[in-house]
């Protein structure tokens, strides 16, 4: 185990799911808020569990939001109640977990782009084939080949029963802000959320130095 990773120890379900009634109902104070929670994930090959050092915020009316030409198919979970899972595929290879911010039928979502891996190490390793355990969950596509994310959680609550769930161990965490990784609509929103100096997140050097 690197020498920097955080020692994690279980119990995990010390920690109690956080419910959709403890998360913010806004996008980007939602974003914020999830900055130094637990990613917690369960399924058939253990449970994974990381803390979340980056976010992204794409609140209602952003023209970088899958949601701004309105509800399809694909982007339905953006429209569900704050606290659902809106899973997408980029570049036709990488799996985005997000999570979804507003009211019902209001079209907002976060998504969480990277994490500081704590435990489950050897599962995380051996689904991205890779052994630095910076690289494990440091960025979307990464985090969501290591935690097992994909389309059959797309649409569900954050919750145990789901297998994939938030918790919180009330560790204090600094945060900054930046403008957003990777796209051209709306560029210089500062909607990028993360701890400053921490090796798991993504992004340039420059741009995690700078902040906004």
């Amino acid at each position: 185990m690197d020498q920097h990773a955080r020692s994690f120890t279980p119990p995990f379900d010390s920690f109690a799911p956080l419910a959709r009634a403890d998360l913010p109902s806004a996008t980007i104070p939602l974003a914020r808020f999830l900055i130094g929670k637990l990613l917690v994930r369960r399924c058939g090959e253990g449970v994974r569990v990381g803390r979340i050092v980056e976010t992204e915020a794409y609140p209602p009316g952003d023209d970088a939001c899958h949601a701004r030409s309105g509800r399809t198919l694909r982007n339905a979970s953006l429209f569900l109640p704050h606290g659902h899972i809106y899973v997408y595929r980029a570049y036709g290879t990488s799996m985005m977990l997000n999570i979804s911010s507003e009211a019902e039928d209001v079209g907002a979502g976060v998504l969480v782009r990277a994490v500081e891996p704590l435990s489950g190490l050897a599962i995380m390793r051996a689904r991205r084939g890779i052994d630095d355990v910076r690289r494990l969950a440091r960025g979307p596509g990464c985090l969501a080949q290591a935690f097992d994310v994909d389309f059959t959680l797309d649409g569900a609550v954050y919750a145990p029963a789901n297998g994939l769930w938030l918790s919180s161990d009330g560790a204090p965490t600094a945060i900054t802000a930046s403008v957003r990784i990777g796209i051209t609509r709306n560029a210089d929103a500062p909607w990028r959320f993360f701890v400053p100096a921490s090796r798991w997140v993504s992004g340039t050097a420059k741009l995690n130095a700078s902040g906004v």
